[in-house]
């Protein structure tokens, strides 16, 4: 894979945003009562970064790699006490992880927060963080797969910008020796947490509808936004870009999925639709072939609807998976010729 078709820049801009005043006093409030996106300050050499385990198991070993990457970018990194801890496929106990997590949202020395892994978990634990003093204090929040319980939970309520990336367990053992799209990828969480303006591009398709955008970033996993339909971290999507990537799922769940979000109204105001990658997809049953693919099944769910559609951006569970800035403002150009998303 070329790596030049997906990511055309990393541009590197002065001085970090300011850091954010405290929103101390201030109560859950929805995206829509806030007019700027609220952005954590951007790390600077010395700042730590923890990493926890608020879903699957990962051991210190596994997360070795991630951290000697970080540290070599000038970072400090934090341990948490569910690294190494299991409770079946778990990261620990309910209880463990959600204090593992809990004691890093409260931190106030720690300036970035990566899970070790994705996996199922989050979802269980969500519900009783307290994040009154992140409200105050936020810090970025990293991780991608079940980690997007994170992102649009905080998205929703808060309105503060989060980082859809990859996680330790995706960090090579030898960074030299790894293929360059991989170095790129993980270099991109780099220049995402230190403040560069990202700005990314991938082939045209035919499939793809012509048009621009621009709204705040939002998305993740498509399994995870739909089963938080109805939940107090269902996804805000209204005047958003939205982005979806999935793995490993029979084509008539991810139809069930797709429509989900449609019958919820979901895909009703969005400014554009980012469909990533949608890997893995498990074979028919024989006799019960569903006989659509997913440019067939995206495309049916948005022909109400006149916003841009880009297929095959490089984001999910694959090499390919760069760093985006959730909460953010972002513009997306689809034309007959290139697909850029521009911070």
């Amino acid at each position: 894979m070329n790596r030049k078709h997906f990511l055309s820049a990393l541009i590197t801009t002065g001085a970090g945003l300011p850091a954010l005043q405290t929103l101390a006093g201030i109560g859950l409030a929805t995206p829509s009562d806030k007019k700027e996106p609220l952005v954590p300050p951007y790390l600077k050499p010395g700042d730590i970064i923890g990493i926890t385990c608020p879903a699957g198991y990962i051991n210190r070993d596994e997360i070795q790699p991630a951290i000697r990457i970080m540290e070599s970018w000038g970072f400090n990194i934090r341990i948490g006490k569910t690294v190494g801890d299991r409770d079946y496929s778990f990261g620990g106990t309910d209880a463990e992880r959600l204090a593992d997590l809990q004691a890093m949202l409260n931190d106030d020395d720690i300036k970035a927060i990566m899970c070790g892994r994705g996996g199922y978990g989050t979802a269980r634990i969500v519900d009783k963080l307290d994040f009154s003093r992140f409200q105050r204090k936020p810090k970025w929040v990293i991780g991608f797969s079940d980690a997007t319980v994170l992102h649009c939970h905080i998205g929703r309520h808060f309105g503060i910008a989060s980082l859809h990336s990859k996680m330790c367990n995706s960090f090579p053992d030898d960074f030299g020796k790894a293929e360059p799209v991989i170095q790129d990828t993980i270099m991109s969480i780099y220049q995402a947490l230190t403040g560069k303006k990202m700005q990314y591009s991938a082939l045209p398709d035919t499939r793809n509808r012509k048009g621009k955008a621009r709204g705040v970033l939002t998305g993740g996993n498509l399994s995870i936004i739909q089963s938080m339909s109805g939940t107090n971290s269902e996804i805000d999507t209204n005047g958003k870009i939205l982005f979806l990537e999935e793995v490993g799922e029979y084509p008539y769940s991810l139809d069930r999925m797709l429509g989900t979000l449609q019958r919820s109204h979901k895909l009703d105001n969005l400014a554009g639709l980012i469909i990533g990658g949608f890997n893995r997809i498990k074979p028919d049953d024989p006799g019960e072939e569903f006989g659509r693919t997913v440019y067939d099944m995206v495309l049916e769910k948005v022909k109400d609807f006149n916003f841009p559609v880009c297929f095959n951006f490089p984001v999910g569970h694959q090499k390919n998976n760069y760093a985006l800035k959730c909460g953010m403002m972002h513009s997306l150009y689809v034309g007959d010729d290139t697909v850029t998303l521009k911070e």
